[in-house]
């Protein structure tokens, strides 16, 4: 396992985002703060487009983040990377880690994993349940899983005790500040989802093996992916970046801003006159940590960072 931290004057770290929605001041904060690391150690910084979920990415928001990133005067190294570009690369992992007999199929629908958790004596609470899984495919016979497998739409996942005995148990992942970090990896996890063949953790651990990304910077929601990814890593026998979790953007409730809560977007601000050079400021100020605007706060926000004097 490869633990060696690569050579400084060839560090190499991305911004992902996926275009399923306008980018808002929290994707501007992580971006704003990846370039920022870059800079700080002359590392190259690459734009990678995580665009493989197909049911929810959209080239209108691929033009627009691109876009967004422009106006807020962020550069990268061309070309920018499509994952939806190298999906043979994925499916050739995903027969990489068949073979050794990492991954089974599994057939649960969310609702009959809910419906097993509730049964077990150990039930997690209510919010974690779409996220444990009490392991119900895994030991299916070989048999069984064929025949299911040829009229039942099926997701692929990792054997988790399995492939960690294949990699010796010993799957760490190692911070900027030289710590390392033991694994919290505590069910089988999905690496290939049944609608889009893969899952972001496959998929981001190959490309980021391909681009030969040394550092990864990126939002502390997932820190908890870590583990996962290293894992992967070790089993297809990756080399092991470096891994830095910057705070979150937080909104006026100390909520994490999401798209899916509608959080202030690039393009409003732009469109009600904000300068990126203020916005940019304002982001990367030390210590901050909140967006003290609601969209309501139209005079606010341009108070602050309108062309007003």
């Amino acid at each position: 396992m490869n633990q060696k931290q690569p050579d400084s004057l060839h560090y190499r770290t991305r911004f992902a985002p996926s275009p399923t929605g306008l980018l808002h001041v929290g994707n501007a904060y992580s971006a704003l703060f990846c370039a920022a690391w870059a800079k700080q150690h002359d590392a190259e910084l690459l734009l990678r487009i995580e665009d493989i979920d197909h049911t929810r990415c959209k080239p209108i928001y691929t033009d627009a983040l691109i876009e967004d990133l422009h106006w807020l005067g962020l550069e990268w190294s061309k070309p920018v990377q499509y994952q939806s570009q190298h999906t043979g690369a994925y499916m050739q992992a995903i027969e990489q880690l068949r073979e050794m007999q990492v991954i089974y199929p599994c057939f649960c629908t969310r609702k009959e994993i809910r419906e097993e958790t509730a049964r077990m004596a150990s039930a997690p609470h209510a919010a974690d349940v779409l996220v444990e899984y009490p392991g119900t495919c895994r030991d299916r016979s070989i048999y069984e899983q064929a025949q299911r497998m040829q009229d039942e739409p099926f997701a692929w996942r990792l054997n988790v005790e399995r492939a960690l005995k294949a990699v010796g148990d010993d799957v760490s992942w190692l911070d900027s500040s030289g710590l390392r970090h033991a694994h919290t990896i505590d069910h089988d996890i999905i690496i290939g989802r049944k609608d889009i063949g893969f899952s972001y953790h496959l998929a981001v651990v190959i490309d980021d093996a391909a681009q030969g990304i040394t550092h990864i910077v990126r939002g502390d929601d997932l820190r908890e992916s870590t583990g996962i990814h290293r894992l992967l890593q070790c089993l297809l026998e990756l080399p092991e970046p470096v891994y830095m979790h910057h705070g979150l953007l937080c909104d006026i409730d100390g909520e994490r801003l999401a798209k899916r809560h509608g959080s202030t977007t690039l393009k409003g601000l732009r469109q009600l006159g904000v300068e990126p050079q203020k916005l940019r400021a304002f982001l990367t100020e030390p210590g901050r940590y909140s967006w003290p605007f609601s969209d309501t706060d139209r005079d606010k926000i341009l108070d602050v960072l309108g062309k007003r004097p």
